[in-house]
């Protein structure tokens, strides 16, 4: 619900905000330039000093004028002519015209009624409403994406355009509420729908009879400095019967022109003095650095509609095609899904699609929007969910263990939580594990007991459908069929052959870059924007299910590279080790942003072993800013699968790598990578204490062995592996 909220208000008014943030950011230009330019009056200057200045360079003023930002102007006729100029304070005279920037107000036009009159100031409010409902949802989206609102600035991961909309949203969103806030009470007031209009003073004539009295002889002219100063109005010359009229910041009066004594007077109401701070607050006038940052902020909405699109259509193109998707308010069986790379949601289809023939209404979503308020009719929640990484939530289930633990109590629905992963790596399931164990501990009745699928078994799911179908009293066999990825020929340009002499082939293999559509471009998705560490997934001959092989390039290299390693009996790896120049075999590409290097300067301190050295010589290869990075690599035998070497060494000439150990498990000094930890023991702990990152690539025995390495290293400083995963600053591809 809350992602609907934020997606369409965007849609629809997607070219009025474009107009109000491009205009509105120009705008706050102005008052800067304007309290820059303008000369200020000093703090000891009262009214009755700055009057008689006036007064003698411009013996006709008619009215005294200051805006927010400290300009002075005067209004007053000259040979019957009107004139205005700017005024310098200290000697009265004017110093520059008073005429309106034409193109300030060209602009101020467009912002606030598009050039339509009152129509347009409608319009404009729309948009204002528009995008406070686009912040708003926004900040929930940010919310629940990271985790909590404790959790506001966690590193995201994702395409460029999903990272990009948020990071800008995170920094924009205060200024936006505010913009859009003051623009709706401003349009209030514009249309008198607020008590805020000003006070109309009960005398207006000058009882005395008198004229002439000296400016310095008015008390209240002497006693109130030019700083509160709004307006002064002079009497008409000949006019017995006129009087001084004046604004200050405390309110407004009238003056007897002979005798100085105030007649009138009228304090600014709270109304009054809410909508003045509103009109500060939209405007910057009075708080020209406030106006600059809302400006900045305004800039960003261009950015975010644009990958706000990019995100919309993308999404658009990956979402499965569920038909018949009730509402989450009247479906008896609510169907969460936890997703990464999008297979999950398949299952969730041929799920949906059986309890619906079965009689259920179903109702399919993100975990991430979990809402069981929403859940009126639900009899039982089903989570589908796929484990990211080493045992994290995948991009559509952010937030909802926190979620799960913060119900006050466990919802009257009963659960099933069904596991997708793959028994080859070592937090298999583990993700929906802790969803299964978290509800049980809630006191959730549970549906089924928990269960896994191993790598999309179709068998296992049918398993599960008979099991579930069940407990809940219908007859449910779910016959899934793979959906296979969209998939693109490669063409092999080159390969460089290794460890043949310790048996055990390998190859470093790189495919030209396929031609990609302008969407996957716009979007930074497949081949249309990659990094090492991404994952090619090969679909070997006779095989539905596919290889995953980490990327050593990036799509700035201008092609995809892998280091592939030839197991006994390994379909894929025999497949690809048989292929020559020129051969093609069918990829995709998925997006692997936790084991990513990230732009920071800190140091990176990389480990690997045998095909592992494969993303971690990309990122060596992608640190132009020449970051310092220390890699320490195992092998078997340097002359025989030393992969890289020639390439290291350039690229430690060239500053891009400032440590290069190895270690050989063949020789007559056997040692392993994590033997060449210990020996830089010092040198890592200080580069860790300095804020290194640390990532490691390889086999599960290598990681093992590396992590016990690294827990004694980083004892004595008080940290350790553990720890500085929670940061997010020690992270594995494990395989």
């Amino acid at each position: 619900m809350i992602r609907g909220f934020h997606r369409w208000p965007g849609l629809l008014a997607a070219l009025v905000l474009l107009v109000l943030s491009l205009s509105g950011a120009a705008l706050s230009i102005f008052p800067t330039a304007e309290r820059l330019s303008s000369p200020q009056a000093t703090a000891s200057l009262s009214i009755a000093d700055l009057a008689e200045r006036v007064q003698i360079a411009h013996p006709q003023v008619e009215q005294i004028r200051r805006a927010p930002s400290g300009q002075i102007t005067a209004y007053w006729f000259e040979g019957g002519t009107p004139q205005a100029a700017v005024i310098d304070p200290v000697t009265g005279k004017g110093i520059a015209s008073a005429d309106p920037n034409p193109l300030e107000r060209w602009l101020t036009n467009l912002h606030r009624s598009l050039f339509l009159g009152d129509g347009g100031r409608i319009a404009a409010a729309a948009g204002a409403t528009a995008m406070l409902v686009l912040a708003l949802s926004g900040a929930a989206l940010i919310a629940r994406r990271a985790g909590g609102w404790r959790l506001w600035f966690t590193p995201l991961r994702g395409p460029l355009s999903g990272r990009l909309h948020v990071e800008i949203a995170r920094v924009a969103v205060a200024g936006l509420l505010l913009s859009s806030a003051t623009a709706l009470w401003m349009t209030a007031s514009t249309f008198e729908l607020l008590p805020d209009g000003p006070t109309s003073s009960a005398m207006q004539t000058s009882p005395s009879g008198r004229v002439g009295i000296p400016l310095a002889a008015i008390n209240i002219l002497k006693e109130t400095p030019v700083a509160e100063l709004r307006s002064l109005a002079f009497p008409a010359s000949g006019d017995m019967a006129d009087v001084f009229t004046i604004k200050t910041d405390r309110g407004a009066g009238t003056l007897d022109q002979g005798t100085g004594a105030l007649l009138t007077w009228s304090d600014l109401t709270g109304w009054q003095r809410v909508s003045e701070t509103i009109y500060m607050l939209h405007t910057g006038q009075g708080a020209a650095g406030l106006g600059l940052i809302l400006g900045l902020t305004a800039l960003g909405v261009p950015v975010m509609t644009v990958t706000g699109f990019i995100l919309w259509f993308a999404g658009w193109r990956a979402r499965p095609r569920i038909r018949g998707n009730a509402t989450a308010g009247h479906a008896e069986t609510i169907l969460l899904v936890g997703s990464e790379g999008g297979s999950t949601w398949s299952f969730a289809a041929t799920l949906h699609a059986a309890l619906t023939n079965a009689g259920q209404t179903v109702h399919a979503a993100a975990m991430s929007s979990f809402e069981p308020a929403r859940y009126a009719q639900a009899q039982r929640i089903l989570v589908l969910a796929a484990t990211y990484g080493d045992g994290d939530a995948p991009a559509s289930a952010k937030g909802f263990i926190n979620r799960l633990q913060s119900l006050p109590a466990a919802p009257a629905a009963s659960l099933a939580v069904l596991g997708f992963g793959d028994r080859s790596f070592p937090a298999y399931c583990a993700f929906a594990q802790t969803v299964a164990e978290t509800a049980e501990a809630k006191g959730w009745r549970i549906l089924v007991p928990f269960d896994t699928i191993d790598r999309q078994s179709t068998q296992d799911f049918a398993r599960w459908g008979r099991v579930l179908g069940a407990a809940m009293g219908v007859d449910l066999e779910l016959v899934h069929e793979t959906v296979l990825p969209a998939v693109r020929p490669l063409t092999l340009v080159s390969r460089r052959n290794y460890g043949a002499e310790v048996q055990a082939p390998t190859a470093i293999l790189r495919f030209a870059l396929p031609k990609v559509p302008l969407w996957q471009r716009l979007t930074g998705r497949g081949f249309g924007g990659f990094s090492a560490g991404d994952l090619l997934g090969i679909l070997p001959d006779g095989s539905a299910v596919p290889r995953f092989y980490s990327l050593a390039s990036g799509r700035c290299d201008g092609f995809i590279e892998i280091v592939v390693r030839k197991y006994p009996a390994g379909l894929c790896s025999s497949q690809l080790l048989g292929l020559e120049v020129g051969d093609t075999v069918s990829g995709f590409l998925r997006a692997n942003p936790g084991f990513h290097a990230g732009r920071s300067h800190a140091p990176l301190v990389l480990i690997g072993a045998g095909t592992g050295i494969g993303p971690l010589a990309g990122f060596v290869r992608s640190n132009a800013p020449h970051r310092p990075i220390h890699l320490f690599f195992g092998m078997r035998h340097p002359d025989s699968d030393f992969l890289y070497a020639e390439e290291l060494a350039a690229w430690q000439r060239e500053g891009r790598l400032r440590l290069l150990a190895t270690a050989c498990s063949r020789g007559r000094m056997p040692r392993y990578v994590q033997d060449t930890l210990r020996e830089e023991a010092a040198e890592i702990a200080k580069l860790v204490c300095k804020g290194a990152k640390i990532m490691v690539c390889g086999g599960r025995g290598m990681a093992a062995g590396v992590s016990e390495a690294l827990a004694d290293i980083l004892a004595p400083a008080g940290l350790s592996p553990a720890l500085l995963k929670a940061e997010g600053r020690y992270v594995e591809d494990v395989y």
